[in-house]
């Protein structure tokens, strides 16, 4: 049998469960209903319904006008709220809330100008005229919410069940105590429900239409039967009092006496339940084009004064309401927002009033007793009795506390109603009600992070695919390109250059897989440990490593034979060079103990008429050293640092009238070695005695048409030495030390008419070398006695046309030979570098037409007596590095 059939058969049926408690409700139902005075301050909830906010429509300063939209959802689940009165927009921030929990919720705070001017309505005369789809969207724009309790959206409920109605309910049974505010509105407003249930029959198309009214309510049901006045369309049926026959699924069970399927709505078994308030709201809303800005409270309890049922604009606050009708305030008791059996404890008063908002009770302590303190479960079933929908709260309980989520979804928390029924009958006083709504509130909050995961991942799996879908587009557009490419390549060449490229990767890959397979060779130690066999590769190094040498030595040898070669073509440029460098370093070790000489010299030198040939002059000699020695001067300022011993070869010039050769004479060596080791041995005697002497001598130079002899001047010798010590001391002032020994070999050159050239003795050396130590021992012991000395000195030389002989000044020769002891003592103080000796060699020319001999000048020996002296440091430092 079908909800039809059992409902036109006229039976009403019992629920299971159920109470009678006191009603209390004529003290509030006795009056019509008035309106609530506009307080000047609003705080408008953006959720005000079973579901999620919308999109604020405003911002902070806005003006708005009585009825304007605030909110705009994107769904018929999403409803706007509207301004309840026409003025400001002050803030946009959390403000209490009328929930148990007390939390703050975002509203909207609208300061009223007082005007209360509507924006601009379009009131419909006959909505017949309208499509069931247009008048669902304007009770959708208007936020038309179910106003028994749910506050579920209107238009959403209405537009999932379009079409599968057969019977529509109209509530009116209102069956909780203290309420009356759906009684009150069926009295004074009967024409405008009647009037907003032909609507909704019109939306819906059912076959039959029934307002259910308690039979505690007789003056509410004359009133709609008046306003009918006996049209068959609407049906009213009176049901018996008991609570909850209020509730949806309870009053559907009284009328047909069906049971809607756990989990499921009313709409699957053909049957669609609305609140009189919400018919009321939705006739606003259709005809005459007003939002749900306000609806009906009842204000309730001893507290209060002036009890009755008042329009009350949503977003007013609670404790201004309260005020309007004399509330008197005690913390002892709380007010109440709904019944006393399925409300709850309002924990701020100023939170505004909402759509949920039906009932205000403020009771005093004849009405209300502190609840007991709550006791252990005795397992008596008397909630399980009273439940009317046949749970087991006693286990609900239970798992409630436990957190068992799983278990109480398994009991059918869902299906719990929240009357109250197990809390009002329980013996132990447990608030069951209030485990229930949190276990509830648990639950739901762990499905929505389900739900929003999976469609989180939903989302994810849809991107992946989306990327993986274009992804395979993209590789079939290159694949496609690339073999047109081919195509055409093979087209253009004949060869298919994609094929080529993989055929020399391959060969490039067996290349490298041939180069490295290398056997790895390996020795075995003497405690068995197996080490890499490396004398492969340390014979390469050894290879490499003497061809290097090899290279360095050929290098080396091909120089040699290069600078012979340079020497050999060029022995005049090698020996000046050699014999410059020589001096330059004797003169900067002597040089540091120059301080401020100055020698000025004046040479005049009488040439005569005759042009026939003319023995050498010493002091043009001289004259050349000086030149030499400042030409190494300049090089030593270029950095130009000897760090190899250069050895001068000794060369033998022959210059004469014929050029054939002479035989070597190695007497004549041996004769000058004797000549020096006698004149040294003669200055060491005498060089404690010379502090204010001098030894002069005079050379002959045969000068003139008959070669006649011509005395040489040793002043302008001093003067030259005096020259060269002070350039000397200013190259060793500019810091040029030269680092490495240099050798210049005495050259003895025999200049003849025979032109015989002279070859050096290899025993000069050793006899040098003892005569250089023992004179340096001498002179070191001298060096401590001599200060310092000036020697200012002019010397006039003439020489005429006759062979005039000039007689030598001895005084100016000692003053010289002072000088040069003081500017040594001072050399040896300063330590001025002297680690390398020099060789200087002194050069003897023999000048004669008719082999005339030149009488030998005892400085000449002291001369070759410093070379020996050089040429011995030097054999004895290289005996010492070759020992």
């Amino acid at each position: 049998m079908d909800v039809l059939t059992r409902f036109n058969s006229g039976k009403l049926w019992d629920f299971k469960g159920g109470v009678h408690p006191p009603e209390r409700k004529s003290q509030s139902n006795q009056k019509p209903i008035r309106h609530a005075k506009l307080v000047e301050h609003f705080y408008i909830p953006v959720v005000q319904h079973a579901g999620e906010a919308g999109n604020i429509l405003v911002k902070v300063g806005d003006y708005v006008f009585k009825g304007q939209p605030l909110t705009q959802g994107d769904g018929l689940r999403v409803l706007p709220v509207h301004a309840s009165t026409s003025g400001f927009i002050r803030a946009i921030a959390p403000y209490a809330s009328a929930h148990p929990s007390g939390l703050a919720t975002l509203c909207l705070h609208l300061e009223a100008d007082g005007k209360d001017q509507w924006r601009e309505q379009q009131p419909l005369d006959d909505f017949l005229t309208q499509t069931p789809e247009k008048l669902i969207e304007k009770l959708y724009q208007a936020g038309v919410a179910g106003l028994g309790g749910a506050v579920f959206p209107t238009a959403a409920k209405l537009h999932s069940a379009e079409k599968q109605v057969k019977l529509l309910i109209i509530n009116g049974a209102e069956c909780e105590p203290y309420i009356t505010c759906d009684d009150r509105l069926m009295r004074d407003y009967a024409d405008e429900i009647i009037e907003g249930t032909r609507i909704l029959r019109y939306i819906l198309r059912p076959e039959k239409v029934v307002i259910a009214v308690e039979d505690n309510k007789p003056e509410a049901v004359a009133a709609l039967r008046q306003v009918l006045q006996g049209a068959n369309d609407i049906e009213i049926r009176v049901i018996p009092t008991k609570y909850p026959s209020g509730a949806a699924k309870q009053l559907i069970q009284i009328l047909t006496g069906m049971e809607v399927p756990s989990g499921q709505r009313s709409s699957s078994i053909g049957v669609l339940m609305q609140n009189v308030a919400t018919a009321f709201a939705v006739k606003r809303a259709i005809m005459d084009d007003e939002p749900l800005i306000e609806r009906v409270v009842t204000l309730t309890g001893d507290k209060v004064r002036h009890k009755g049922n008042y329009w009350v604009r949503l977003g007013t606050p609670i404790y201004q309401l309260l005020q309007q009708v004399d509330y008197h305030y005690d913390d002892r008791f709380p007010v109440f927002m709904g019944g006393p059996m399925m409300g709850f404890i309002l924990p701020d008063l100023q939170a505004p009033v909402t759509k949920m908002t039906n009932c205000l009770l403020a009771p005093d302590h004849f009405e209300y007793a502190p609840p007991a303190p709550e006791q252990s479960c005795i397992r008596c079933s008397a909630c399980s009795d009273a439940c009317p929908v046949s749970l087991m709260p006693q286990q609900l309980y239970w798992f409630a506390r436990s957190e068992d989520h799983e278990k109480s979804e398994e009991y059918a928390l869902k299906d719990c109603i929240e009357c109250g029924l197990c809390a009002y009958v329980c013996p132990s006083h447990i608030p069951l009600i209030q485990y229930f709504r949190q276990e509830k509130a648990k639950i739901w909050e762990i499905q929505q992070k389900a739900k929003q995961a999976e469609e989180a991942k939903q989302r994810f799996e849809a991107r992946q695919a989306r990327l993986a879908r274009e992804e395979q587009e993209r590789k079939a557009r290159a694949q496609k390109a690339m073999e047109a490419r081919r195509q055409e390549m093979k087209t253009a060449q004949g060869i298919d250059p994609v094929q080529a490229a993989l055929e020399r990767l391959k060969a490039k890959k067996a290349d490298n897989d041939s180069s490295a397979k290398v056997e790895i060779k390996t020795i075995v130690t003497e405690k068995g440990d197996i080490l890499p066999d490396n004398s492969d590769i340390m014979a390469q190094r050894k290879a490499r490593r003497l061809a290097r040498q090899q290279q360095t030595q050929n290098t080396d040898v091909s120089q040699i034979e290069t600078n012979e070669e340079n020497k050999s073509t060029d022995s005049k440029s090698a020996v000046a060079a050699a014999i410059a460098r020589a001096k330059a370093k004797k003169a900067a070790q002597q040089g540091s103990a120059l301080e401020k000489d100055e020698i000025s010299s004046s040479d005049t030198l009488s040439v005569g008429n005759d042009t026939e040939p003319v023995a050498e002059d010493p002091r043009k000699a001289a004259i050349a050293t000086a030149i030499a020695r400042a030409k190494a001067k300049k090089a030593a300022q270029q950095g130009s640092a000897l760090e190899k011993d250069e050895i001068s070869s000794s060369d033998t010039l022959s210059v004469g009238n014929d050029t054939e050769p002479v035989a070597d004479d190695p007497r004549k060596a041996a004769i000058a070695a004797a000549i020096a080791r006698a004149k040294a041995k003669k200055a060491a005697q005498q060089g404690s005695e010379l502090e204010q002497d001098a030894i002069s001598s005079s050379d002959t130079l045969s000068v003139g048409n008959e070669a006649e002899p011509v005395a040489e001047d040793p002043r302008k010798v001093a003067i030259a030495a005096a020259i060269a010590r002070a350039k000397a001391k200013k190259a060793a002032q500019q810091g040029n030390a030269l680092e490495k020994d240099e050798i210049s070999s005495s050259d003895t050159l025999s200049v003849e008419n025979e032109a015989e050239p002279v070859a050096e003795d290899p025993r000069k050396a050793a006899i040098a070398a003892a005569i250089a130590r023992a004179k340096g021992k001498k002179a070191a012991q001298q060096r401590s006695a001599v200060e310092q000395d000036e020697i200012s000195s002019s010397d006039t030389l003439s020489v005429g046309n006759e062979t005039e002989s000039v007689a030598e000044d001895p005084r100016k020769a000692a003053i010289a030979a002072a000088i040069a002891r003081a500017k040594a003592k001072k050399a040896a103080q300063q330590g001025s570098a002297l680690e390398q000796d020099e060789i200087s060699s002194s050069d003897t020319l023999s000048v004669g037409n008719e082999k005339e001999s030149v009488a030998e000048d005892p400085r000449k020996a002291a001369i070759a007596a410093a070379i020996a002296r050089a040429k011995a440091k030097k054999a004895a430092k290289a005996n010492n590095h070759d020992a």
